[in-house]
């Protein structure tokens, strides 16, 4: 399953680090002082071993005092360097990002252009940035009770607006579900409520749900209209585009389709290219992969602004599909029909 760590290696692939200008890497090697096979650079460790195999002697030479390695999404500077046996003295968490353990065979970039922590960063905030041109779908299986239904799940707090709601009923007054029968549309209306938000469950005993994430600061609840306690109904909602925080998650949990990735990429390669000197082969490489979208690019249109025109068009094709599929909904007095 595609997660976020994918894509920050797509755009790199894609956009910002063609083959012909690849920026000098070598490889973390094991410690004989790490017991754990696997680990090559425990959080506190400032010793790192490198692979000299795959450096010049120029390259190896960079890597003294002073000079800026990556692994993973970590910056470190080194304080010294031993090329008699291929080891780096650190500073870690250099720049702001976090002190991590990071596995044998990591790859080690040396000054890296662009580091991947910042590509990181930037793909979240064009995930951010995609609503409310773009939204995410999710569908919830709820049961119908007198008065409203508070909403608990992890990122329900995301939640936007219903776009449809059906129950599957022969009979709304009897208060039972059948299988077999027609859907039938359930009319119903999403509250905003405080966070944290206390209340009284079916049991009369209390209960309060808080949510922590980065996401809106508030508690959904849905109440329906029209359809006897103990239905279920099964609402499609609009939603905003939950944050990422780590290079693990899914797209899926994100409430990313597969079509959007390529709106991420352009995005972020247009904002870490912005301002800067890009070397002849990245331009001439972003040109080519433009060009094979069918988007040409004009030789006195700045790399930028091409992407930034590329990731418009991709987006207003995007939002056709959305609303084809998800016509909007009728709403009169808040309920939505």
């Amino acid at each position: 399953m595609a997660n976020i760590g994918n894509l920050v290696d797509r755009t790199f692939r894609e956009y910002l680090e063609p083959m012909d200008d690849i920026v000098s890497y070598t490889t973390l090697s094991n410690s004989d002082s790490i017991s754990d096979s696997k680990v090559g650079l425990t959080t506190a460790g400032t010793s790192v071993t490198f692979n000299g195999d795959l450096l010049s002697v120029e390259e190896e030479d960079a890597l003294d005092t002073g000079t800026i390695i990556e692994i993973g999404q970590e910056l470190m500077i080194c304080t010294d360097l031993n090329a008699v046996n291929n080891t780096i003295t650190v500073t870690r968490a250099a720049r702001g990002t976090t002190a991590t353990e990071h596995e044998q065979g990591s790859l080690i970039k040396i000054a890296p252009p662009f580091p991947r922590k910042n590509v990181f960063d930037a793909v979240c905030d064009q995930i951010k940035n995609l609503y409310p041109t773009l939204f995410a779908v999710e569908t919830k299986s709820i049961v119908a009770k007198v008065g409203y239904v508070p909403l608990s799940g992890s990122t329900d707090n995301h939640l936007i607006a219903p776009i449809k709601s059906i129950s599957q009923n022969t009979n709304f007054s009897a208060g039972s579900d059948e299988t077999g029968t027609v859907f039938s549309g359930v009319s119903c209306e999403l509250i905003d409520l405080p966070n944290p938000f206390t209340y009284n469950d079916d049991n009369g005993e209390s209960q309060t749900i808080t949510y922590t994430n980065n996401g809106p600061n508030n508690v959904k609840a849905i109440q329906f209209y029209g359809v006897a306690s103990g239905h279920t109904a099964f609402v499609t909602f609009k939603k905003k585009f939950v944050t990422p925080t780590e290079e693990t998650d899914t797209l899926v949990t994100i409430g990313l389709e597969d079509e959007y990735e390529p709106i991420i990429m352009a995005g972020v390669a247009a904002h870490m290219l912005s301002g800067r000197d890009i070397p002849t082969a990245t331009t001439d490489y972003i040109t080519d992969q433009l060009s094979t979208s069918s988007f040409p690019v004009d030789s006195a249109t700045r790399i930028r602004n091409s992407l930034l025109s590329y990731q418009t068009a991709l987006i207003q094709q995007a939002r056709k599909d959305l609303r084809a599929r998800y016509p909007e909904p009728v709403s009169i007095n808040n309920i939505v029909y």
